[in-house]
């Protein structure tokens, strides 16, 4: 589970933004909000709005540069095929418009969930090199707090169940500590714990290879397909089945099966409609969020999607009854269809656009203020409201409005 993510100096993010999955105390809609073992409260979903050229994919890019780079040297050094297309290198870009920002490190920080503890992992990268690193757990049995280890760039400091960890004198300024421990000490518990989260408890699309990606989704499970064609179904995307056949050099073709007036017959992915590939492409990855509860990230989902199809998506994952794991869907989005009180709380929607500096700002719904210090009602228009540009980020402007601290 993803509980918060902040950033600095990526892109467009100038100043630090922190996107938090922790649910604020409200009362809209208490029902619909993930109650972790602790009684820690968080969201099944977020949206993220804002004009063209905003930066809401930037935000969401910062998180997967940051999986991408943790991952990176263990995909590397794996022999499993699924592996092989997150080898690709990301650049880790910092803010442009600056000469100051050009001569620092970007940062990164992390708040994450598992079965076992909750981690804070903090990583800052100047010129592709770890500038400094560290990795701390709470076990959520205990609530007993401890830290990990630090790494700065004159020293490595191993602390608790880590002390007696050997480290390389030649550990590589660009790889970072926590792969490197991937790699060497696989075996130890809360190593995997750590590293099968950024592996396996989410996912992004939109930033990789999306065939490779639902071949890897389809074939963890064979539930995962069943419920993926009961969703296929319920759509009425008239495709009966689905199957995917393997070619040379590990590049698949996937057929779909239709059945017209008892006839029976079966057509590529390419062939279908761009919806029906859209929406076939995405649902492997939403049928896992809910079976295994892991953190699902898209960039445009409402992109070639009907606004019924968005709201069913949605819907599955603030079903509490439905998604039982406590998966996660974060996004961005242009529809406001469903940007009202009936499918959001507050604190699940969020704004970004830019300030006069060509900054990305980063702010939710719940926290905002307009400039009389008012905030947003919760049986508000909320659609009717953006459109008029009363949240700051206009969908029609590239720049946010001048509204004090919102500036910069």
């Amino acid at each position: 589970m993803l509980c918060q993510f902040t950033v600095k100096n990526y892109k467009s993010i100038r100043d630090e933004v922190t996107f938090d999955m922790q649910a604020t105390a409200i009362s809209e809609h208490e029902d619909r909000v993930i109650r972790d073992i602790d009684g820690e409260l968080y969201l099944p979903v977020s949206v993220i709005y804002g004009p063209n050229g905003g930066g809401k994919s930037n935000v969401l890019e910062a998180l997967h540069t940051l999986a991408s780079k943790v991952l990176r040297p263990l995909c590397a050094a794996c022999d499993k095929n699924d592996c092989n297309y997150k080898v690709r290198k990301i650049p880790v870009e910092t803010f442009a418009f600056s000469e100051e920002s050009k001569n620092e490190p970007t940062e990164f920080e992390v708040f994450f969930r598992t079965q076992l503890a909750e981690y804070r992992y903090i990583l800052k990268i100047k010129k592709d090199e770890v500038v400094y690193e560290s990795l701390d757990r709470i076990k959520l049995e205990t609530g007993r707090r401890s830290a990990l280890f630090t790494r700065s760039s004159a020293e490595v400091g191993l602390k608790g169940v880590f002390g007696k960890f050997k480290i390389s004198d030649e550990l590589s300024a660009t790889l970072p500590l926590l792969s490197y421990l991937g790699i060497t000490y696989k075996k130890n518990e809360i190593v995997n714990d750590v590293l099968d989260w950024f592996e396996d408890s989410i996912d992004f699309l939109n930033y990789g290879n999306p065939y490779q990606e639902l071949r890897t989704a389809v074939a963890k499970s064979e539930k995962i397909k069943d419920l993926v064609l009961n969703m296929i179904r319920e759509m009425d995307l008239d495709i009966e089945d689905f199957r995917i056949e393997e070619r040379d050099n590990e590049r698949i073709e996937v057929y779909t099966k239709h059945v017209v007036d008892g006839y029976s017959a079966e057509i590529t992915l390419s062939e279908e409609s761009s919806g029906t590939k859209k929406i076939f492409g995405l649902l492997p990855f939403i049928a896992k969020s809910l079976v295994y509860g892991t953190t699902l990230i898209i960039d445009e989902l409402d992109a070639k999607i009907h606004p019924l199809l968005l709201r069913n998506i949605i819907e599955r994952f603030t079903d509490l009854n439905i998604n039982r794991k406590g998966g996660q869907l974060i996004f961005t989005s242009h529809d406001l269809s469903t940007m009202n009180s009936e499918m959001f709380r507050r604190d699940e929607i969020w704004f970004v656009a830019k300030g006069r500096s060509q900054n990305s700002k980063l702010y939710s719904l719940v926290e905002f203020k307009n400039d009389k210090g008012e905030t947003v009602r919760k049986d508000a228009r909320f659609d009717k409201q953006y459109l008029e540009g009363k949240y700051g980020a206009d969908p029609y402007l590239r720049k946010i409005i001048d509204w004090g601290a919102l500036n910069g």
